[in-house]
């Protein structure tokens, strides 16, 4: 059965605004950690068979999520052009939206493997790989471009279907798949019965059944949920290609910061470099809670601005940054009661000494951090994709800026790489503010109309 569009007046968001939010927010919250959860799985297994293989999966990952990440647009320009349509009860332009993000998606991922597969082995030795591990990886490599179009043809589906407030479909098959996975992670790595084991190549293959199995299950989904259009007129490919341009040169500077800041902590020594490690890994982990609520902020903002109701998606934007600084102080109150428990479970003894004042630095920008995720997805359902580029290449300009003075003095401790990340994520906190209160008059949730189209 396709979506129909509810009243704007009647939406739930007016009568149970807070109840709403968090409803729609916790499906996204937990289909967004059973990834991770289940690379910490497949690490699990493959670390068995010694530590040649484990590196190699980790060249494998690194090298496939940098790739792929570049293409999140696909979920978030989908997301976004859904709702609003959705908000208008234009349901005849959020199928072709649907069925144009994916049929790209798809094209995308056979285009992603063509041009791979070439380049593996080189790609494989510039990340340090030689020998047997550089073997493995190839062959891992080679293995995992073959689930590139259902990866991003899911990826774009979970957008459709997002900016239709449907969360639970995404959820249903993330944990479905996810499960899958450790299943065949199982039989596939190790062997079982009459399936022998195939080790790294079994991993790989393990994901790829499963990253299949979600593509075609969620474009099932978008067809019950949505409908698919009758035709895919890739002529509108190029707005969507030019969110993808903004959206990429963000994503490339965001990633910029974070390895600087790597950098400069693996310079200070090797103590600094571990408890770094510990510290953003966990920095990471809280990055998906406030991730969820960005994805929940997009989808009803892009709502009630299709529906023509402005004043409600102000009303979002207000409620969905309480909420955001509500969670980043409990996150903040739960790093610094937890600062023990990491430090012996994460962090070496001989880097205990670094990380204390680092971590506490990371916790209290917790409530920061979580203002310049939500109003990053508030801005996404506004479609300010170019404000949010533009705000990003400041402030990762300025705190790089920083960041290479320091460590160019060789003066600057783990304390200073945290201290100037606070700052980057300052200025983006207040780039996302500013946008929304007082908010300039042109700004999408400014006093003027709403852009449309």
């Amino acid at each position: 059965m396709t979506a129909t569009q509810p009243p704007p007046d009647r939406h739930p968001f007016v009568a149970r605004p807070h109840h709403t939010l968090i409803a729609l927010s916790l499906p996204v919250l937990i289909s967004l950690v059973a990834e991770p959860i289940t690379g910490l799985v497949d690490t699990a297994f493959v670390a068995r068979l010694g530590a040649g293989p484990l590196a190699a999966l980790g060249v494998g990952t690194v090298l496939l999520s940098s790739t792929l990440w570049v293409f999140n647009f696909l979920g978030v320009g989908t997301q976004t052009e859904v709702a609003h349509a959705f908000g208008a009860g234009e349901m005849r332009a959020a199928r072709e939206a649907g069925g144009l993000a994916m049929a790209l998606a798809a094209l995308i991922g056979v285009a992603i493997g063509a041009l791979g597969w070439p380049l593996l082995g080189p790609l494989a030795r510039f990340m340090g790989a030689r020998g047997a591990v550089e073997d493995s990886a190839v062959v891992y490599l080679a293995i995992r471009l073959l689930g590139g179009p259902a990866l991003l043809v899911s990826m774009a589906g979970f957008g459709a279907l997002r900016g239709l407030h449907d969360m639970h479909t995404p959820l249903r098959i993330a944990l479905a798949i996810n499960a899958l996975n450790v299943v065949l992670d199982a039989v596939l790595i190790f062997g079982f019965g009459p399936i022998p084991g195939y080790g790294v190549a079994g991993a790989a293959w393990a994901t790829v059944a499963s990253q299949w199995v979600g593509g075609v299950w969620t474009v099932l989904a978008v067809r019950a949920r949505l409908g698919l259009p009758d035709r895919v007129d890739l002529r509108g490919a190029r707005a969507l290609l030019v969110v993808g341009r903004d959206l990429f040169l963000r994503t490339a500077l965001l990633v910029t910061f974070v390895l600087l800041c790597t950098r400069a902590a693996t310079r200070i020594g090797a103590e600094s470099g571990a408890a770094h490690q510990a510290i953003r890994q966990v920095w990471l982990f809280t990055a998906l809670v406030l991730d969820a609520f960005a994805a929940t902020s997009q989808s009803l903002a892009g709502y009630f601005l299709g529906a023509r109701r402005l004043p409600l998606a102000r009303r979002v934007a207000r409620i969905a940054c309480g909420w955001g600084l509500l969670t980043g102080l409990t996150l903040t109150a739960a790093m610094l009661l937890a600062e023990n428990w990491v430090a012996r479970g994460l962090v070496p003894p001989s880097a205990r000494e670094v990380f204390e004042l680092p971590w506490m630095l990371a916790a209290v920008a917790q409530p920061i951090n979580a203002l310049s995720f939500v109003t990053d997805g508030i801005h996404w359902g506004t479609r300010d994709y170019r404000y949010l580029r533009n705000a990003m290449l400041t402030a990762t300009g300025l705190g790089a800026a920083v960041l290479l003075a320091a460590d160019g003095t060789a003066r600057v401790s783990l304390a200073g790489v945290w201290g100037i990340t606070g700052f980057w994520i300052a200025l983006r906190a207040a780039f996302g503010i500013a946008r929304l209160w007082p908010g300039r008059a042109l700004a999408p949730l400014g006093r003027a109309r709403p852009r449309q189209g």
